[in-house]
């Protein structure tokens, strides 16, 4: 690897190649639930509140299934870094393994208790929405595996430093995904059910796509036999080490956005509708940031493996400054754009101006405090400090984002603006927490592989 300074494991250039493909790559990712949601905007509140309340299901399990992709990102990282190219390939053939397995379980009691899901979580909503939400529940849940075995594939390239090629499959994904949209929904008016298809079909497209890749023999990590992968359980549980408690954080981040949908849902159909734009817009001015804190996991990963923690500390400073000024860019730039989306989302007016004032609140609040409660816990996971983020994260997610924001919202009613007041909070008490942790070193007293 070139060094720019004799000291530093990655130059200026190598951070640029791997950061920037995987930002714009987590941009495009997340275009897919937002293409599915504008495209039936115009369908009426039915139909955006229902695939705004089913995504928030979908996003439970996907962050699952990504944590444990980068499980696999850390084990694979660790090992490069220390040259090792042997059990770096073999614990990747057991990220495949073991994903494909977890995940066609989840798809199966998604298909089968589609109904019942829906009605734990959100009760008696109105018919209309259900019926959308049963439909577009049923088929996306069809595509889970095909989006946990992208994760593991584009995580697989990433250990490695190669960021671009995920990218460009993301870039064509997404350009299938809005195709079929506009066919499915809008030339054969399959409603709400022609966007999950259209998910579906660009979903198998990228997982098809990154596994064939992996087969070339030019990768430092090249996977081929896939049907002749047997179990070796000492890689797994090195994977599940990782993985878990990062699954188990996501998901309960996800299980708290359900927790506090249940209010929502309350609210009426202009506050599902404007709560669920809102949401997908908070997700995206962070979503660029998001990619380089995965970033960072593979260039700890990688300096932790190779036994040089001063050098952790340093990318984990410098990644941190630079997702910060992406954070800053991407919350000015969707606060520019919030009101011509809720027009040519087709927004009503009274949940168009609750989501204008929701991402209003956002675009001030979220550059002072998130990157802090964020990124440097991709840090702390690549160096093997998995179970004290996931404790902090789960702990004050449920005290301050939960339990907080059901008091505002159901005892004093609110509005929706009280999911944000509760989130605030808790960013700002992880940020805390997270940044003692960082400069006590102790997050670097771990050891993986």
């Amino acid at each position: 690897m070139k060094n720019e300074v004799q000291t530093h494991m990655f130059s200026n250039r190598d951070l640029r190649k791997l950061l920037i493909p995987l930002a714009l790559d987590q941009l495009l990712n997340s275009f897919m639930g937002t293409v599915d949601t504008l495209m039936v905007s115009n369908l009426g509140s039915s139909a955006i509140s229902a695939v705004s309340l089913v995504d928030s299901i979908n996003v439970l399990i996907v962050q699952a299934f990504f944590a444990l992709a980068a499980g696999g990102t850390v084990i694979c990282s660790q090992y490069m870094g220390c040259r090792d190219r042997k059990n770096a390939t073999r614990s990747a053939k057991q990220l495949v393994f073991i994903t494909l397995f977890l995940s066609l379980i989840v798809s199966v009691v998604c298909l089968v208790g589609n109904k019942a899901i829906l009605r734990l979580i959100f009760g008696q909503v109105e018919e209309s929405v259900m019926v959308n939400a049963r439909q577009y529940f049923y088929i996306t849940a069809i595509s889970f595996p095909f989006i946990a075995l992208y994760d593991d594939g584009a995580s697989i390239f990433r250990s490695q430093e190669n960021s671009r090629f995920p990218m460009t499959v993301s870039l064509l994904a997404n350009v299938i995904n809005i195709g079929l949209n506009y066919f499915f929904v809008w030339i054969v008016h399959f409603g709400v059910a022609g966007a999950a298809i259209a998910t579906l079909i660009s979903r198998a497209f990228s997982m098809i796509t990154v596994l064939i890749a992996l087969r070339n023999p030019k990768w430092k990590i090249s996977l081929t036999h896939y049907f002749r992968i047997r179990p070796d359980w000492g890689q797994i549980k090195k994977i599940l080490y990782v993985g878990i408690p990062s699954g188990i954080e996501n998901s309960m981040f996800q299980f708290g956005k359900l927790a506090i949908q249940s209010s929502v849902s309350l609210m009426g159909t202009a506050a599902i509708a404007a709560q669920g734009m809102t949401n997908i817009i908070e997700s995206l001015n962070g979503i660029m940031a998001i990619g380089v804190g995965i970033g960072l996991m593979t260039i700890v990963g990688e300096c932790i493996g190779a036994g040089r923690k001063d050098e952790a500390i340093y990318y984990m400073k410098k990644l941190c400054i630079i997702a910060e000024i992406v954070l800053l860019a991407g919350c000015l730039l969707f606060f520019v754009l919030v009101r011509p989306i809720t027009y040519f989302g087709g927004m009503e007016p009274e949940s168009a101006k609750l989501c204008i004032f929701m991402v209003m609140c956002i675009t001030i609040i979220k550059p002072i405090v998130w990157m802090f409660s964020f990124i440097p816990a991709y840090g702390f996971r690549a160096a093997g400090d998995v179970r004290f983020t996931m404790s902090v994260s789960v702990i004050s997610m449920w005290l301050f984002r939960v339990t907080l924001a059901t008091i505002l919202a159901r005892i004093f009613h609110m509005g929706p603006i009280a999911v944000w007041i509760g989130m605030f909070t808790d960013w700002t008490i992880r940020g805390i927490i997270f940044s003692f942790r960082f400069y006590s070193g102790k997050w670097l007293n771990h050891q993986v592989i």
